[in-house]
Parts: structure tokens; sequence; C-alpha cells
């Protein structure tokens, strides 16, 4: 879409009615999530990060056939791995002990499991004859080629910033609106450089630093779960909230019985870990946070090198009837999540939203 083609008001250009995004959560969100919410008047999203080419456009496809409303779908632009065998060595020995526990051995060798955008032609092929309403980038950028094409496709595009830096290359890029990822988020932090120094804004700092400093529309996410969340991002100068947490336990997510039961758990905490792919990432403390947090832990492999290793573990314990290794990213606020139909939640996130705004002018006014 050209630059002049692209309102100040981020609903109008995207053709929803309501300030609420789904984020693209890979793994959990769903083409009937995404339908659900994007019939519901919000922009419902889909991840494809990792895929090929046409299993992506299955996704997609699918999802087209659930609603004719817009819809995000979301890449991963990291850089690829660096290999570096003796790190690896290292970091699957220490995780043998683990293996142990499950009669199981870890792999001998860890691979680059996940494809990057960055250097995909036939997924960027795809996306621009398939042509999504909303495309959105995650840790990064790809190349300015890309990005121009799928602009002149007619394309929304949006990128994932965590700091104002990143959120300048975004804004350079001609990029039509800028994600603002606090550290309450959960899932893996979306910055551009994860050996860079991290000032782990929170998310109504940066929403708040972005929208004063850019002229691109923010998209406030980390931590929000209701429309009490919501309004604050609004008056802090977001023009809508991503919200990704508060859908995992909807009923269209394709979260398990025993990750519903832990994002339910009041008694749920949260937890930074490199442990599972390399990258930082918040979710439920578990058996892998607490890896990362020992002080015997080597060095992890990079990303994503170090998933292969998370996931050959937790299909061990899944094969000895345990969730133990499971992996469940969720924001800093999971204790907020209420179980429904994404619809329907949808709903209950506006109808919050507009009593807020109310009750605050309520207040002032008297």
């Amino acid at each position: 879409m050209k630059a002049s083609m692209v309102s100040r008001n981020l609903l109008a250009t995207l053709k929803i009615k309501m300030p609420v995004i789904q984020a693209p959560m890979l793994g959990w969100a769903t083409p009937a999530m995404a339908a659900a919410v994007s019939n519901a008047g919000a922009l419902g999203a889909i991840g494809i990060g990792g895929m090929n080419a046409e299993d992506a456009r299955a996704v997609i496809r699918a999802t087209r056939a659930l609603t004719d409303k817009p819809f995000n779908v979301n890449l991963f632009c990291h850089r690829r791995a660096i290999s570096d065998p003796s790190c690896e060595a290292r970091w699957l020995e220490y995780l043998e002990p683990h293996f142990a526990r499950f009669q199981s051995r870890p792999p001998t060798t860890l691979r680059d499991i996940l494809s990057t955008f960055g250097d995909d032609d036939a997924v960027l092929t795809m996306l621009l004859e398939e042509r999504p309403a909303v495309v959105s980038f995650h840790f990064g950028l790809p190349e300015p080629t890309a990005i121009a094409a799928l602009r002149d496709a007619g394309i929304v595009l949006f990128a994932t910033a965590t700091n104002r830096q990143d959120a300048e290359r975004i804004a350079d890029a001609h990029i039509d609106a800028i994600v603002a990822q606090g550290a309450e988020a959960g899932g893996h932090r979306g910055t551009f450089d994860p050996a860079a120094a991290d000032e782990m804004l929170g998310t109504a700092t940066l929403v708040r630093l972005l929208a004063r400093e850019n002229a691109l529309p923010i998209i406030a996410a980390g931590g929000i779960m209701d429309g009490a969340g919501i309004a604050a991002m609004l008056a802090l100068g977001a023009q809508a909230a991503q919200l990704g947490t508060a859908f995992v336990v909807t009923d269209e997510s394709a979260a398990s019985a025993a990750d519903r039961a832990a994002l339910l758990d009041r008694e749920s905490r949260t937890a930074f870990t490199k442990a599972v792919s390399g990258r930082l990432a918040r979710g439920i403390e578990s058996p892998f946070t607490r890896l990362g947090q020992d002080p015997a832990c080597p060095p992890i492999p990079d990303f994503p090198i170090a998933f292969e290793a998370a996931r050959a573990l937790a299909g061990a314990a899944k094969a000895h009837g345990s969730s133990d290794y499971d992996v469940r990213w969720a924001g800093a606020a999971v204790r907020l999540a209420r179980a429904m139909p994404a619809a329907e939640l949808v709903a209950v996130l506006m109808q919050e939203t507009v009593d807020a705004v109310g009750s605050l002018q309520d207040e002032f006014a008297r």
C-alpha cells in the first residue's frame, strides 16, 4: 500500500471496528481463532513463521474460508543461526540428566530447524499471490525489495519494536504501523539484535515514547488482558492493542487441556528464559525456566538451534505421560486470563474499554 493511501486512523486503514488485535501466536492461534476475531470486528491473526510456502498457503486459505474480513499473517525475520558445535555439545550434555528422567537421551547434534522470511523467496511469492490484508514481521525486517513488493501488492505492514532504535528502523523502512512490545508480553522478545543491551521497557513506557517520537500508528502489546488495559494504552497514544495471552484460553485456541489449566491457574507465575530456543521469551515458570536460571547453566546455543533440543525433551516427557517440559508462553498478566469463545472475548473487551473510558470521564466530571 502506498504511503499516501495509509490513513493515520489505523482502524480505518484496516477496515476494522474495534482497536483490538489478536496476537499471531504460532502454535496456538488457529484459523478458527483468527476468523472468529475478525468476524467480531477486530483483527485476527495467524503465525506462519518457519513454515514452508505451501503449508503457509494452506493456513491462509483455511482462515479465508472462515472469514471475508481482514486478518494478519505473521512472519519471522531473524538472522540465520551461527552454529557452534562446542557450545551445542555442552548444552546437550547439560540436558542429559533431564532426558534420563524419561529413559531417553538427547540428540547427538542440533540443527537450525526454523526458516526465516529474510531468505525465503517462495514464501514471498506465495504472499504476493494470496495477498492477505496484513503482513507483520517479528525479530527484524526483510529486505527492502520484499517490503516494497508487499506494499505494492496493497498489503498493510506491521513490525515489532521493543525499543526506540528498532522503531526508527521500522519507520525508515516504510512499514505502516509499529507493534510496541513491552517486557510484559508473553513469548519471544521481538528485538532485532538479541545480543544488544535490552532496557526491557514496559509496554506503557514504550508506547508513550514511540507515540511522542514517531508519526506511525502504534499498536500496544504486552500485559494487556482487559478493556481497562486497552483504554490505558489508547490514552497513552496507541491506536490499538494487541492481546495474545488473553486469547490462548479461548475455545478456538490450539492450547491443550494442560496448557489451559496452567494459564488459568491463579497461582501461575511467569519468567523469562533463553533455555527453550536461545532467544529471550516469557512463559509460565517450568523446568525450562529453572534450567536457564541454574548457576551451572552453560551458554545456550543460538536461536533457533536450541529449540530442537527443547522439542526433543518435551517429546520424551510426553511419551512418558508428563507435560512438565511443554512450553507455555504467557504474558505477565496471565492471572487475568478468562476462558470463553474468541468472539465473545472481543465483545467483552470492547464493552470493558467503553466502560473504563466512561468511568474516567464521570470521575473527572464530578
